[in-house]
């Protein structure tokens, strides 16, 4: 992979993730928006923090197992985001435009994990 690459995608992940921040300083102060926001600060920000220690993986089968955390992470987000967009919670298109992003990292991590892995059978 181009080390250029991986940068746009650390900053598409950390772009995510101060979304995700932004968007949940936004929610109403009730017992949903408590529970839902929490759960999604720590996904979201998780997926980009999980990428980064991808990064410094020892070796292939390392960085897979971080990389998956974090494709974990994204999918966890995403549910969440739907759950709110289902229910209207927010008065705003942030959840579509914040489900839109989630559904291109998952398919680009996917991918990378899937390259990887094909990678590691060749050897």
């Amino acid at each position: 992979m181009n080390p250029e690459r991986k940068f746009d995608l650390e900053e598409r992940l950390v772009n995510f993730a101060a979304d995700i921040v932004f968007f949940c300083r936004d929610m109403p102060s009730d017992m949903t928006g408590h529970y839902y926001g929490n759960q999604l600060l720590r996904s979201g920000g998780s997926s980009a923090l999980n990428f980064g220690e991808a990064q410094g993986a020892n070796s292939d089968k390392d960085y897979i197992n971080k990389i998956s955390i974090t494709l974990k992470e994204l999918k966890e987000s995403r549910v969440n985001l739907k759950i709110l967009d289902r229910v209207n919670y927010v008065d705003s298109s942030m959840p579509n435009k914040l489900l839109n992003e989630v559904e291109q990292l998952v398919r680009i991590i996917a991918t990378i994990i899937k390259n990887k892995k094909q990678g590691q059978d060749t050897l």
